[in-house]
């Protein structure tokens, strides 16, 4: 019988071989809260704040952020509101190890007192979103420097074909911490509005005007960083010039207007902070033509031309837009305003790879292909494409046959260097928490700065190569110690017994080819607490880029295993000792309670 996580069975007095762990820290804990109370009973705020500098590697912790970390966990164990205890015993002190809140396994740079501050204030009850996390990389630097949150066709519900057109996913998208959209111009049917949709698929259409107000009311709900909009743009002259009068009056003093001429280098993300950047390619010299130019029967702009010999038959509307190459802005007044909204033009491969890599000293620029056509560039140019990121802007995005939204693997873009790795987020597997785990990085903020060494050619003027066969820099030890929450909130009734959960948890790395690997623990029988108690290590050539994939499954012979949770998290950001690690669901949707206690070690 197949079963997924919202068909678990819980049955706590149905069978008894099924075991229940609770209460029992694993021995690690024991030994650890013995040395550091000298052998007594409870834990001061001083042993605390040993604790947390010497084992949790937090250097900045007080006294002071250790006593409001007591206060906080007293409070919500033993519920004492006028004699607070001001130690911790054993219970207590596993009870915080266990607190993702508290303990989260990633870099925050904000210390616990702040935070204890800001949620008391905000009230245990609220979601906290990525608000108890804070940026905290050099965000002055060009948007050349940064790895991109980018969803592709951002619009869609659902499939590629015949899915709704909505500003739904547009909202769930910023609300997510995504910061580059996508939108796909089309004229209506009486070529006097504009719409957005899948072109040349069978997707009920949304009106523009609609997403252009749900961005603007969401734009900086989890970042305050800028917004990228890539257009599609299928319009004729007078509705590109309808498109521009929209952005203008909806975003207003939002929208970033460029200089005039064009820009040299990018603005910083802190530049562009509160900001909504356009991107698409510019209007070409054939708009010079007045208002009642003509345009084909098909409602496509005349700046649509055919794409290169090298399209297959399976291509996009986008790359049939995008394969115009970057021409000269008109010089009519009706272009001239919306020809100054874009930031970042865009083109693609016209003429060839090779050229549309070319480094041009006059400017910048976007460059996008299909995931196939960036494939090839690696393969035939990798130099060259990193290069090329390193001062413009690379988007890459699915290919046409994905027509289920599903994703490709998006390290192959990051370890290039291609900071918009355009995703369908309606498209669940483990290429989008792939993309989750990357930007969770960095406070949640949707820009995560490249490692220096991809941004600087070395004395020879090499550059990364990460195929190459590389010395190991780090090794980081994973202990998995046990898991809890899956009994928390499922329905409490009875349950064969052969139908009790088995647990395993597999971790691994995605990395360069040197460092990808994946390992996994035991299979724990019959029990809804797994104690594992297993250590892996891995040895890292790249740390700087590689994700910590985390699996549970339940063990399912002869049926395929049941998935039970999963997170990913960026290894440059892992904070060391005894941490609670959450689990999330299929979508990425944290699963309430559902939390592993893990520990890490770097050597």
């Amino acid at each position: 019988m197949k079963r997924d996580m919202g068909s678990y069975k819980m049955g706590l007095c149905c069978s008894d071989k099924l075991r229940m762990n609770r209460g029992a820290p694993p021995q690690d804990v024991v030994t650890t809260f013995v040395e550091y109370t000298e052998g007594r009973s409870h834990m001061t705020a001083e042993q605390l704040c040993r604790f947390l500098v010497e084992v949790q590697d937090e250097t900045e912790v007080l006294v002071s952020d250790a006593e409001k970390i007591i206060e906080r966990i007293t409070c919500e164990r033993h519920h004492i509101t006028k004699f607070l205890r001001h130690t911790l015993n054993l219970d207590d002190f596993f009870s915080f190890l266990f607190s993702d809140d508290l303990n989260h396994p990633i870099d925050s740079k904000v210390s616990s007192f702040s935070f204890l501050i800001f949620f008391l204030k905000l009230g245990k009850n609220q979601s906290l979103s990525f608000c108890f996390f804070q940026v905290h990389q050099d965000m002055a630097s060009p948007l050349s420097h940064y790895f991109i949150y980018t969803s592709h066709n951002s619009y869609l519900t659902g499939n590629q074909i015949n899915s709704e057109c909505s500003d739904v996913p547009l909202i769930k998208a910023l609300k997510r911490g995504v910061r580059a959209l996508e939108l796909d111009m089309w004229p209506n049917s009486t070529k006097d509005d504009i719409l957005v949709l899948h072109g040349w698929a069978w997707t009920p259409p949304v009106e523009l005007v609609k997403c252009l107000r749900s961005i603007k009311e969401h734009a900086f709900y989890a970042s305050a960083y800028p917004v990228i909009l890539t257009l599609e743009d299928h319009l004729t002259p007078d509705l590109q010039a309808k498109a521009a009068e929209m952005m203008k009056e909806i975003f207003m003093d939002m929208v970033y207007f460029p200089e005039a001429g064009g820009l040299k280098e990018f603005p910083s993300p802190e530049d562009l902070k509160y900001k909504i950047v356009i991107s698409t390619k510019p209007p070409k010299g054939s708009l010079r033509k007045d208002k009642d130019s003509e345009s084909d029967a098909s409602g496509k702009a005349s700046s649509d031309v055919s794409a290169d010999d090298e399209k297959t038959e399976e291509e996009t509307s986008e790359a049939k837009n995008e394969e115009d190459g970057f021409d000269q802005e008109s010089s009519n007044l009706d272009f001239l305003t919306y020809s100054r909204l874009i930031t970042i033009p865009s083109g693609n491969a016209k003429n060839g790879l090779k050229e549309a890599l070319t480094i041009d000293n006059g400017g910048v620029r976007r460059l996008s292909l299909r995931e196939q056509k960036f494939k090839k560039a690696t393969e035939m140019y990798g130099t060259e494409v990193i290069k090329f990121t390193q001062k413009n802007l690379l988007r890459i995005y699915p290919k046409a046959t994905r027509v289920n939204s599903s994703n490709y693997r998006p390290y192959n873009g990051w370890m290039y260097g291609a900071q918009m790795v355009a995703f369908n987020m309606q498209g669940y597997g483990r290429a989008l928490w792939m993309m989750h785990g990357m930007f969770r990085g960095n406070g949640g903020c949707g820009y995560v700065k490249k490692p220096d060494f991809m941004m600087n050619n070395n004395l020879s003027g090499e550059v990364f190569n990460p195929k190459a066969k590389l010395p190991i820099k780090k090794t980081l030890k994973v202990k998995v110690y046990m898991g809890k929450g899956w009994d928390s909130g499922f329905q409490r009734t009875c349950f064969n017994t052969w139908s009790s959960p088995n647990f395993y948890t597999r971790v691994g790395i995605t990395g360069v080819r040197g460092d990808k690997v994946m390992k996994k623990t035991k299979k724990e029988q019959k029990t809804w607490e797994p104690f594992w108690n297993e250590e892996f290590e891995f040895q890292l050539t790249v740390p700087e880029l590689a994700l910590l994939r985390i699996e549970v499954h339940d063990y399912n012979m002869p049926e395929k295993d049941d998935f039970s949770g999963q997170t990913c998290l960026p290894v440059s950001e892992l904070r060391q000792g005894i941490r609670s690690v959450p689990l999330y669901d299929r979508k990425g949707e944290r699963l309430v309670s559902v939390t592993l206690l893990m520990r890490f070690h770097f050597l």
